[in-house]
C-alpha cells in the first residue's frame, strides 16, 4: 500500500517540480536569452536521424534589432489582439474547440503568441487536452511575470521558419541574407505566413497558399497593433 501511495503522488510531485523550474525559468528569460527551447532540442533530434547535416542555427537578436515590419506582419498573421489580451484569445480557443469535437481529434488549439512561446520554451508537439493545460499554466506564468515586449522578444528569437532555422536573425539570413533589422515590408510578410508550416513551406516553395496568405498578411499589417 505505501509504494502504491508513492507511485500514485509520484506524477504529481513531478509536474510541481516541473513547474516551479518553469518558473524560475521564466523569471531568468526576462533578462536572460534561451541557451535552447525545448521544441529546439526535440526538432534537432528528429532531425538527427532524418536530415543528419543540418545544424542549429539560432541567433539571438535585441527587440530594438528585429524590424517592426516583421513585428507587425507577425501580429496580424498570429495574434491580432496579442497587444490587449491576457495570454488567452478565449474565442479563438471556444471556436478551436468546436472544430476539434467535430473532427474528433485535437488539431485546432487557439493559440496565442504568448501560448506558441510557452510551448516552443518548455512542451513539445504533443497534442492533448492535458498538454494543452500545461501550455496554458505555463502562459499564465509568462503574462503574470514578464512585459508583452519581452514575451514577443523571445517568441520572435525562437520560432521556427526551417530546417534547424530558429528565431528572425537566422530566418532573415537564411532566406534574404540581411539583417531581420531589414526586411522589407514584402519580405516580413513572407516570412510571417510561414510561420504555421515552416518545414512544409521549405519543401513546397512555390505553394499558391504560401503566396494566398502573404497578400492577406499585407494587407492587416498596417492595423496591426505592437507591444508597448
Amino acid at each position: 500500500m505505501k509504494y502504491l501511495k508513492w507511485l500514485l503522488a509520484a506524477p504529481f510531485a513531478a509536474l510541481i517540480l516541473f513547474n516551479v523550474y518553469a518558473y524560475g525559468t521564466i523569471i531568468g528569460y526576462r533578462a536572460l536569452a534561451p541557451n535552447r527551447t525545448a521544441f529546439m532540442t526535440m526538432r534537432m533530434d528528429e532531425l538527427a536521424s532524418s536530415k543528419p547535416n543540418v545544424k542549429l542555427d539560432y541567433r539571438w537578436v535585441a527587440y530594438d534589432k528585429i524590424s517592426i515590419n516583421l513585428k507587425k506582419a507577425l501580429i496580424a498573421s498570429e495574434d491580432a489582439t496579442f497587444a490587449e489580451h491576457n495570454g488567452f484569445d478565449w474565442n479563438g480557443i471556444r471556436n478551436a474547440m468546436k472544430r476539434n469535437e467535430r473532427g474528433g481529434k485535437i488539431r485546432a488549439g487557439g493559440s496565442t503568441i504568448s501560448q506558441q512561446l510557452a510551448k516552443n520554451l518548455f512542451l513539445n508537439e504533443q497534442r492533448s487536452y492535458f498538454r494543452k493545460a500545461e501550455e496554458a499554466a505555463l502562459t499564465a506564468m509568462l503574462e503574470a511575470t514578464t512585459d508583452k515586449d519581452r514575451i514577443y522578444a523571445l517568441y520572435l528569437n525562437v520560432i521556427e521558419w526551417g530546417y534547424g532555422v530558429f528565431g528572425a536573425e537566422s530566418a532573415a539570413q537564411f532566406f534574404y541574407h540581411k539583417s531581420a533589422a531589414d526586411l522589407s515590408k514584402v519580405q516580413a510578410a513572407q516570412l510571417a505566413a510561414r510561420v504555421p508550416k515552416p518545414l512544409f513551406y521549405i519543401d513546397h516553395p512555390r505553394d499558391k497558399g504560401l503566396r494566398a496568405k502573404t497578400n492577406i498578411i499585407l494587407k492587416r499589417m498596417g492595423s496591426a497593433t505592437l507591444p508597448e
